[in-house]
């Protein structure tokens, strides 16, 4: 190779990195807006949490109040109403006590279980109504003393607590009396059914939504989320009829201490999500990234592979240029030669003057077998063959190609044998057919041995012509069998031979063949040896008999 003719392999190598480059960038973008993605999914999830807290601590709120308006205060008012707290006075039931003043409070009345009246000091305990059990009312003179001291609002002046005993859920509240001194010397209260409360829950939700108005975009309130009312140690008290899943779900408990501290978990509905962030939930990207990613990968993948045929072919090419080269030269050294034997007289007798002239005419013949294959190739290229098909007898044809093939393989003695049948008729290009016939001779001259045996056979079967070339050379492998069709391609055992070769003989052979609506391909040989090609063609009409009914045989020497 000159200094000036540059290798393709480093070009090739530089595009293919730019193209793997490009993949490699790709990838990285995908990952990036996929992180986008996530890093916004992750932003919108927080603020919806955000929401979720906001609405258990309005709806912990409401509740809250809704408890100490309608359920506890009016209790512990109708108490004080009646004396309960003064040491002395008769203690009286739940049915005894006055009508509340508030008629959404009087049925709350109606939760009471029992009253009781507790002195912190002598830890006496005096009930009124239903009769607690003694867990329950070991429980009041345990927890009582301890609640008044450290939940006990005076401001207020309620306490309550809200606890399961002995299987039952109670609502405690109570007030605090004091004596002359000020002293904390009596707990009178009652005990609620909690489970009664249900209605406070939502009474004030169309003035106390979950979420503020503006958030919400006309959303009914009783649809913005589930509810869950549980005691401070996990005892549910109240479920909302719907529950949505806790994707977005918040706890919170009442803030003043003394109201129970009972808890409250708020689910958003997860639908609602779109409409309580700004813009939207951001949907998943990765479906269209993945998408697109395979699709750049395709594409560089096609690339590569377009990159390597063309390098594949460019090495072909070469290998092309460098047969026909080589082919060329053969010959015109040897015309040119002999050309110059005869003008300059230097044969010494009229033999060596004939013998001259049939080499001349030999290597001339090996040209235009060349130029022809070279020129029809190149018709191929520009797809401008054009072929002029006309019913004939097979045979006639095939013998006189043999015939005229016979001197190019008169310096290697070989040897053709002839089995044609007189019979098949078909419609070809008499030309190409000659072209394909020395294509599969001369093939099979120059990688056979010397002096061997080319059976050339014509027979006809199920509406089909098979014209055969069989050599006695070394066969092809089944796994090239096919790929020795292709432009260019030659046996690797080939490449490194003495053997000229252009590669384009057998695609020549293929194209003319499929042009006259046939197929070609290679077999093995007779008996496992040598290779065996076939040209099947369309017959024209029904199969003439030959003479004697059977194939004409002919034995045509190297030197006829």
């Amino acid at each position: 190779m000159s200094s000036g003719t540059r290798s393709p392999r480093p070009r090739g190598l530089f595009i293919a990195a730019l193209l793997l480059l490009t993949l490699a960038l790709a990838g990285a973008i995908a990952l990036q807006a996929y992180r986008n993605f996530l890093g916004h999914k992750a932003t919108a999830e927080r603020v919806l949490r955000d929401y979720a807290r906001l609405a258990a601590a309005r709806f912990a709120d409401r509740t809250e109040m809704a408890l100490y308006w309608s359920a506890f205060s009016p209790a512990l008012d109708a108490l004080s109403r009646a004396k309960a707290g003064v040491a002395g006075n008769p203690l009286p039931a739940p049915g005894q006590l006055p009508a509340a003043t508030d008629l959404h409070s009087a049925d709350f009345h109606k939760l009471a279980r029992y009253t009781f009246r507790y002195d912190l000091r002598t830890r006496r305990l005096e009930t009124a109504g239903a009769t607690p059990s003694l867990a329950v009312r070991t429980w009041l003179r345990d927890t009582l003393p301890v609640h008044s001291r450290t939940l006990y609002n005076p401001k207020y002046r309620l306490g309550a607590i809200v606890h399961t005993v002995d299987g039952l859920s109670r609502a405690i509240v109570y007030t605090v009396t004091k004596d002359k001194s000020g002293a904390p010397s009596m707990a009178v209260g009652l005990e609620e059914d909690p489970h009664g409360f249900e209605p406070l829950y939502t009474s004030e939700e169309d003035k106390s939504p979950l979420l503020p108005r503006p958030l919400t975009g006309g959303v009914v309130y009783d649809s913005l989320g589930s509810t869950i009312v549980t005691e401070a140690d996990g005892v549910e008290l109240y479920r909302s009829p719907v529950q949505y899943a806790p994707l977005f779900a918040a706890r919170d408990s009442f803030e003043e201490p003394m109201m129970g501290r009972v808890q409250v978990q708020v689910a958003l509905r997860p639908d609602l999500a779109p409409k309580l962030v700004i813009g939207g939930m951001p949907r998943s990207n990765l479906p269209m990234l993945l998408s697109l990613l395979a699709l750049t990968a395709g594409l560089v993948v096609a690339a590569l592979l377009q990159l390597h045929r063309e390098s594949e072919l460019s090495r072909l090419r070469a290998d092309f240029v460098s047969g026909v080269s080589h082919e060329l030269r053969t010959p015109l050294a040897q015309i040119r030669m002999f050309s110059e034997t005869l003008l300059l007289g230097r044969v010494r007798s009229d033999g060596e003057r004939v013998r001259s002239l049939e080499i001349v005419d030999q290597e001339a013949r090996r040209l235009t077998h060349l130029v022809e294959n070279l020129l029809h190739f190149s018709r191929s290229e520009r797809q401008a063959t054009r072929l002029s098909p006309a019913a004939a007898p097979l045979a006639p044809l095939v013998r006189e190609a043999v015939e005229a093939f016979a001197p190019l393989a008169a310096a290697r003695g070989v040897t053709f044998r002839t089995e044609l049948s007189d019979g098949p008729v078909a419609s070809v290009d008499a030309e190409a057919l000659r072209q394909m016939l020395v294509n599969l001779l001369d093939n099979a001259v120059k990688y056979g041995p010397a002096d061997q045996t080319i059976t050339v056979g014509l027979d006809a079967g199920d509406g089909k012509a098979r014209i055969r070339v069989e050599d006695q050379g070394p066969g092809i492998p089944a796994a090239e069998r096919e790929r020795i069709w292709d432009r260019f391609w030659r046996l690797e055992r080939d490449r490194g031979s003495a053997v000229a070769g252009t590669g384009i003989g057998l695609s020549v052979v293929r194209e003319l063949v499929a042009l006259h609506g046939g197929r070609a391909w290679a077999e093995e040989g007779r008996g496992g040896m040598g290779a065996r090609f076939v040209l099947e063609l369309p017959l024209a009409g029904p199969p003439q008999a030959a003479p004697g009914g059977a194939p004409m045989r002919a034995d045509l020497g190297a030197t006829a």
